[in-house]
Order: structure tokens, then sequence, then C-alpha cells
């Protein structure tokens, strides 16, 4: 099946304790149904000091479910995702809410 959220898509939360918050998409793990927002679910992990990076409490983000995440359309509302193919063949993201085409 393909991908309905892609790594680049600008994301809103639906649910959870990051609800509404938006962010951009930056890796897509598709075995887990899962994705790594910028700025969203951020937990504090430790980290040990090595010869490159400082040791010490740092925060970073945690992968979401795919099912908690929505692209946000031009409107700026969480929308579905829907495939439409062209006449040339293609096959493009189309946005259920608006119609649009989602560019990727």
């Amino acid at each position: 099946m393909a991908a309905k959220i892609r790594k680049g898509d600008k994301v809103i939360v639906l649910s959870g304790r990051d609800k509404g918050r938006t962010g951009e998409v930056f890796e897509v793990r598709p075995a887990e149904s899962r994705a790594l927002v910028r700025g969203v679910n951020m937990v504090k992990r430790h980290q040990k000091q090595s010869q490159s990076q400082e040791g010490g409490i740092i925060s970073k983000e945690s992968p979401v479910h795919l099912s908690k995440i929505a692209i946000v359309g031009k409107d700026g509302k969480p929308t579905r995702v829907g495939f439409k193919i062209q006449a040339d063949g293609t096959k493009v993201r189309v946005a259920k809410r608006s119609g649009a085409e989602i560019d990727g």
C-alpha cells in the first residue's frame, strides 16, 4: 500500500499529550506504523559522555503512531489522504477535505 504520510509532510497531532501541535515528519517507519515528527512527543534521555558528545540529559523526539497524526491541509486543518490516478497514469496524493493535490 502506498504511504499516505511521507517524510517532509507537515502534520498535526490528533490525540494524546501533544494534541493540536504541528510539525514536520523527518522519519517514517512503515514496519512499525510510526513516524518521527519534529518537536512532537519529546522525551528526556540520559546520554553518556563520549568523545564526540557531551553527557547529560537530552530531549529528543519519540515515534508517534500514524493513526494519531494527520496531514495539515492548505486551510490549516487536518485532512485525510486519498489517491487519484492522473491521465498520464501517475498516482498522486489528494486531500480529502479540499480535493487539492498534495505536493510530494
